[in-house]
């Protein structure tokens, strides 16, 4: 590996990570006013217009906002479990590709951090670590919600983790290659949501329950949990938490465009490379709105049932799509 690009690769990974910051700042702004409009209210309006810099505001709270350690928890652990949890939710972005090749200043330029043939099964793996953070955090905090909390996370990621697994299964097959740029590039004539419909609503329902987002966010149930496994966080560490949620979201919703909603190919990209990113943002941004809109018209699950859906419903229905798959693919020849 070479100088220069090693710099490259340094250049893209801290583009990446402002970009990942600024969406979560703004995915929260985002659910806020998209909430507060469904319901018939005005959302943050007071910082800066529109309401805009209420992001900074809150991020400028949890910054001076005084951190409490319980007196029996594990330090170590209690201090390391946030971070932990939030460092997988960037490592997934490495391989999303969200633009094709674009000119830059006489030369091309990927947008995409790394092309890696095993991109997704590198997806699964990495996003199943942060329910490591959650255990821990909900285990050192010494406090029996926040334990039941990381227990509970644990539980549903191992339920839903087989679903979403065998949901890509559909366009590896379709597309063959685990490739993200290979799917996407797949996708240039049909979106593969055409070919797997059931794939694409296994995988967005997975998604929502790796993530914790409503109506799957048991393990921090306020009603049965107080909170679940960060109960006992304040300040930054909550914060980590919270970061970790809504970069998982964004990154979620770009995944879910580029293996299913054609990623940032549409009109024009051809003769207009840089079309690619401006579609990939617009998907990402109905994506991140469907999640919204979720979680204000959905209630939570009883827990019991939420593991049935899991196990009885999603993973058989994703087994059945593999199959249906696999058939087609060898009746038509390829």
């Amino acid at each position: 590996m070479t100088a220069s690009m090693f710099g490259i690769w340094a250049i893209k990974a801290i583009i990446l990570i402002i970009i990942l910051l600024t969406g979560f700042a703004y995915a929260t702004y985002y659910e806020r006013k998209a909430i507060a409009r469904i319901q018939v209210r005005i959302g943050p309006n007071r910082a800066g217009p529109w309401g805009l810099l209420q992001p900074m505001a809150d991020g400028l709270k949890l910054i001076f906002k005084e951190e409490f350690i319980p007196a029996k928890a594990d330090k170590v652990l209690f201090t390391l479990a946030p971070i932990i949890t939030v460092i997988p939710a960037f490592l997934i972005a490495a391989v999303i590709p969200w633009g094709g090749e674009v000119p830059f200043f006489g030369r091309t330029a990927h947008l995409y951090l790394a092309d890696i043939n095993v991109a997704t099964l590198y997806i699964v793996a990495v996003g199943s670590l942060a329910v490591y953070g959650i255990v821990l955090a909900g285990w050192s905090s010494n406090n029996k919600y926040s334990l039941l909390g990381g227990l509970r996370s644990a539980a549903q990621m191992i339920s839903y983790e087989l679903a979403l697994g065998l949901a890509l299964v559909g366009p590896i097959l379709i597309a063959g290659s685990m490739s993200l740029v290979k799917i996407v590039e797949a996708q240039k004539s049909v979106w593969f949501i055409v070919y797997q419909p059931l794939a694409f609503v296994i995988f967005l329902i997975a998604a929502f329950a790796e993530i914790n987002r409503s109506p799957f966010d048991l393990p921090e149930a306020e009603q049965e949990l107080t909170g679940g496994y960060h109960t006992e966080y304040s300040g930054m560490r909550f914060a980590l938490f919270f970061m970790a949620e809504y970069i998982k979201v964004v990154a979620m919703s770009a995944i879910i465009a580029a293996l299913f909603l054609g990623g940032y190919y549409g009109p024009g990209v051809a003769a207009h490379p840089w079309l690619g990113p401006v579609y990939m943002f617009i998907k990402i941004l109905v994506l991140v709105f469907f999640a919204i809109w979720t979680r204000a018209t959905l209630p939570r699950l009883r827990y019991d049932r939420l593991m049935a859906f899991g196990w009885k419903v999603l993973f058989p229905l994703a087994l059945l799509n593999v199959f249906l798959t696999a058939v087609a693919i060898v009746v038509l020849g390829g």
